[in-house]
């Protein structure tokens, strides 16, 4: 019998080595290595005979000119959610892999339990949970109120196990909960492990590849919000999704970190009610839940979200500090750019905040990832700084440079209509992004420096 041996795996990277060291060479991470243990050597390996060939889908040893690749457009399947439908990029490929992460409690499994039994009405799904018995999930089904008609279930955390019954049943459909819990055998190292993660992982794509059933895997998530496991678990898959939302907030954030069937950065937003999961088509509506006071610091922004622009409240509080290094917290937004735009504030805007302890917030647990949000957050401090409540009617936008110029946006017209839309009658925006004509009973400002923006509050 050939000896099984062993290698240190990057956690963060992926990279191997023969023997532990302190850095990665690949990713330049400090104590990211971990020892694994590898299968010994199967007979035929060295001939070719792995089982690995195919990995893609269909084995081909002949080369093909680009130009005459079939064109065929593969249909999608719905999964009954137009909100996970646009995250995936209008639905499931066939033969692709989608791995869903989130702390736990977001409602992974929630989620992708409604999926599969409204998608077992019309299609064969099989969904095999390693966490929970199947009296659990049967419970949980009764308590969210689905139809449990059709949908195949299977209480197991073996591979090879596994793949047998989806050789057998053939699923369109076929749902892992989670990577984590499952295991090869001839893998020594415990489940969860990097080895058996990746194998595990790498076996499952295989066969949704070369079957063209779409494989769906729950994943697990660190303490700073990352994907558990290898990082080459993100490279073997098709679609990377993360579901946002704390245990004191009703709403949950699905976001699209890898698609290779759609846009990245794609939001969908979910409501956690007694039934479930439900979708919530119209974003702006709820993040606009304003009172009817205006505050000072309170203003709306316009956001970019995949293929959607999203309207959200930013809030700023400043307050005297007590201490000699004044204090900056972001929720939402990038803490560092924040600094950096205090800096031009009082460089260009002649606002000074350095005695300030400043304090910023995006309402309803959004993470805005893109600076189209810097001139609304700089116009929220100075309406905290000074104590003056904002127009309830402003929206604004625009990405602010170093040397204090208001540097246009992706999709400017778009985000003044739906502006618009909800009843927002002024706007201030960079000169780029201003339209041609204004929308009916919005007027629109628009401006080429911070100066010019404070100047038109």
């Amino acid at each position: 019998m050939a000896k099984a041996k062993s290698a240190f795996v990057c956690t963060e990277c992926g990279a191997e080595y023969r023997k532990w060291q302190g850095q990665c060479s690949s990713c330049q991470e400090w104590n990211t290595l971990s020892e694994v243990r590898l299968s010994a050597a199967r007979p035929g390996a060295a001939s070719g005979g792995s089982g690995r060939g195919g990995y893609a889908g269909a084995v081909s040893r002949e080369v093909v000119e680009l130009a005459n690749v079939d064109l065929g457009e593969v249909p999608r399947l719905t999964s009954t959610f137009e909100e996970f439908d646009r995250v995936l990029g209008g639905g499931l490929v066939p033969g692709s892999a989608v791995l869903l992460g989130g702390h736990p409690g977001a409602g992974k499994s929630t989620l992708l339990l409604q999926t599969a039994c409204k998608l077992a009405q019309q299609r064969r799904v099989l969904y095999v949970t390693g966490e929970e018995s199947l009296s659990q999930v049967a419970m949980r089904a009764h308590r969210l109120q689905l139809p449990t008609q059709g949908l195949q279930m299977l209480a197991e955390t073996s591979i090879e196990t596994i793949l047998g019954v989806a050789e057998r049943e053939r699923p369109e459909v076929l749902i892992i909960d989670s990577i984590q819990t499952t295991h090869l055998e001839d893998i020594a190292s415990a489940p969860g492990g990097v080895a058996q993660v990746r194998e595990s992982a790498a076996a499952l794509t295989r066969f949704a590849k070369q079957s063209s059933t779409v494989l769906m895997l729950v994943g697990h998530v660190t303490k700073d919000g990352t994907l558990a496991g290898p990082k080459v678990l993100e490279h073997m898959i098709d679609a990377s999704l993360l579901l946002e939302g704390g245990a004191d907030s009703r709403f949950r954030t699905l976001r699209g970190q890898k698609n290779r069937f759609g846009a990245v950065n794609e939001l969908g937003v979910f409501a956690m009610l007694e039934h479930g999961l439900k979708e919530v088509k119209n974003p702006s509506a709820i993040f606009l839940s304003r009172s009817e006071e205006q505050a000072p610091g309170s203003l709306v922004m316009v956001v970019w979200e995949g293929t959607r622009p999203i309207l959200v409240e930013v809030q700023a509080l400043l307050d005297d500090s007590a201490l000699g290094n004044p204090r900056r917290v972001a929720v939402g937004l990038d803490q560092n750019r924040l600094a950096m735009l205090l800096a031009v504030l009082h460089r260009h805007g002649g606002l000074f905040t350095g005695d300030q302890d400043v304090f910023l917030n995006v309402v309803g647990g959004v993470k805005v990832l893109e600076t189209s949000a810097d001139l609304a957050v700089l116009l929220a401090v100075v309406s905290s700084l000074q104590s003056r409540p904002l127009a309830r009617e402003l929206v604004v936008f625009g990405e602010v440079g170093l040397s204090g110029e208001i540097r246009p946006v992706p999709s400017g017209q778009e985000r003044i209509v739906e502006a618009a839309k909800h009843g927002f009658r002024r706007a201030i925006v960079p000169r780029a992004n201003a339209p041609k004509q204004a929308p009916e009973g919005m007027e629109v400002v628009a401006v080429d420096k911070l100066a010019d923006a404070l100047e038109a509050l």
